[in-house]
């Protein structure tokens, strides 16, 4: 079975959260099945500039906005990926600085519209076979706003391949104005409320929901929760007329990658079998004297809480700074928080280090290496996201225990389980969750952590359980497969 992967980023070549990360490990794990897979993205210059050995597979002339663009198909057998990579080269749309998305001064590129039309439309036409490239998909699996309209071209050419469109985060939805839908050249017969238009513009993501053969999400309740008005992001009449075709398959890490026991960056590797408590306190130590707070021995006994998110409401990040004060005044715990994004949020947590330097660090950014010291020196994991399609920090944090405080939504409350009385009893506690994303609750989540935190025996059960766990692509991958498989010979009976 042939399947191509159609995505706007993708680690190590480019990545800026966990679309990359997605687009990295469920490829090749499907390679590893058995599966034929390819990934095509823009040719973002970090790319080319990355991968200095191409070669040249065809050309395409593609309709853009008012004119037409040449695109150059390139291919890589690049094993960073592990799997064949092909770009849709554009220099006048992708040959430029900063993100796949934002300029380096951090505004929108003001031709997403164009760049990404124009990247779908080559991502059908090789999906069809022009230009032949001597390899054609059985399915083309797209991911996010950024490729919707790929199942829309798709489902008006003759012999083209069928399409899933997966939803890592609905909350963007590649929203343009009528003015770029017109001068893009898209169909006048699209633009009704039942096709793209969306209050007065039109949505990429729309078009995924409407023409993709079949749509998922990255977990089963995100599925669930975005058939609601509070969660569905103005889409819930558009999601309840395509419920026979949305589920939601959890996402995977890689385990390789995430693995205490061989982690380059950690001061001292540990596994669920071997030095666990040990590594852990090693690890600790070392990063509150990287993160500027003394190692001594009352803060490595005292609860260490560590963060890595994008600082945005949607992390619940105004929670968190909501109740610290308290925490600061009743308990003796120390807070480590690696993270960027709004303005407001990043002067807070710098003024907030500033006036406590021996109990909050906060390095603004993102490091992957830091993140991994983070997950491997905290004592507990704060994510106490408003919503959460999936996450992967909780999983991240469960393999190296540490256990997460997770608010209930989407991903979190299906693979973190409460340390209820129950649960402990039962040995399944693997985390903490409160039902109500408010401060209040966050906090009298985080409080009853700490105190089982001081409760060691029943601590290092928590940890055991949770890095028990596994998480890995290879079952998630199986689901995918199976999918491929229901959807191929759904599409020959049809």
């Amino acid at each position: 079975m042939k399947i191509l992967f159609a995505a706007s980023e993708a680690y190590p070549l480019i990545k800026t959260g966990g679309l990359g990360d997605v687009i990295y490990s469920l490829p090749r794990t499907l390679h590893q099945m058995g599966l034929d897979v390819r990934v095509i993205l823009p040719a973002y210059r970090d790319i080319l500039e990355f991968k200095p050995e191409l070669k040249i597979a065809g050309w395409l002339e593609v309709q853009g906005a008012g004119h037409s663009h040449p695109v150059r198909i390139l291919e890589s057998h690049d094993e960073r990926l592990g799997v064949p990579v092909l770009l849709a080269d554009v220099a006048d749309l992708f040959d430029r600085p900063g993100n796949p998305y934002t300029h380096p001064d951090g505004y929108d590129w003001p031709d997403n519209a164009e760049r990404f039309t124009v990247f779908s439309r080559a991502v059908a036409q090789l999906a069809t076979g022009t230009p032949d490239i001597g390899w054609r998909p059985d399915i083309v699996h797209t991911h996010d706003w950024q490729t919707g309209l790929i199942p829309a071209f798709l489902y008006h050419l003759k012999n083209a391949p069928p399409s899933i469109f997966t939803i890592h985060n609905l909350s963007y939805a590649g929203i343009f104005s009528h003015i770029e839908y017109t001068a893009l050249g898209l169909p006048d017969e699209w633009w009704t409320s039942e096709g793209l238009e969306f209050h007065g513009n039109f949505s990429m993501l729309k078009a995924g929901l409407l023409y993709a053969d079949h749509v998922n999400t990255v977990s089963p309740t995100y599925a669930k929760e975005i058939l609601s008005s509070e969660f569905s992001n103005g889409f819930e009449g558009v999601l309840k007329s395509i419920r026979h075709k949305l589920s939601g398959l959890l996402n995977g890490i890689d385990q390789d990658i995430w693995n205490p026991k061989t982690d380059p960056d950690l001061v001292s590797n540990y596994s669920e079998k071997w030095q666990t408590f040990k590594g852990k306190q090693e690890n600790k130590a070392a990063l509150l004297k990287e993160m500027g707070i003394k190692p001594t021995a009352k803060k490595l006994q005292a609860p260490l809480l560590g963060l890595v998110s994008r600082l945005v409401e949607q992390k619940g990040i105004d929670l968190i700074l909501d109740i610290i004060p308290e925490l600061l005044k009743t308990t003796d715990a120390n807070l480590v928080i690696l993270g960027a994004g709004q303005d407001y949020f990043e002067r807070v947590l710098t003024m907030l280090a500033k006036q406590h330097p021996q109990r909050i660090a906060f390095h603004s950014g993102y490091s992957e290496s830091l993140a991994h010291r983070i997950e491997a020196g905290a004592d507990l994991f704060l994510m106490p996201s408003r919503f959460e399609p999936c996450g992967l920090n909780q999983l991240y944090s469960l393999r190296y225990g540490t256990p997460p405080v997770v608010h209930k939504t989407g991903g979190l409350v299906d693979t973190v389980v409460d340390a209820s009385e129950e649960n402990i009893r039962n040995k399944t506690a693997t985390g903490f969750v409160f039902d109500e994303p408010t401060p209040e609750a966050l906090l009298t989540c985080v409080l009853r952590a700490i105190k089982i935190y001081n409760d060691k025996p029943t601590w290092r059960q928590i940890i055991h359980t949770g890095m028990r766990q596994d998480f890995s692509w290879t079952h998630s991958a199986s689901e995918y497969a199976a999918l491929y498989n229901n959807l191929l010979n759904t599409t020959k009976n049809g």
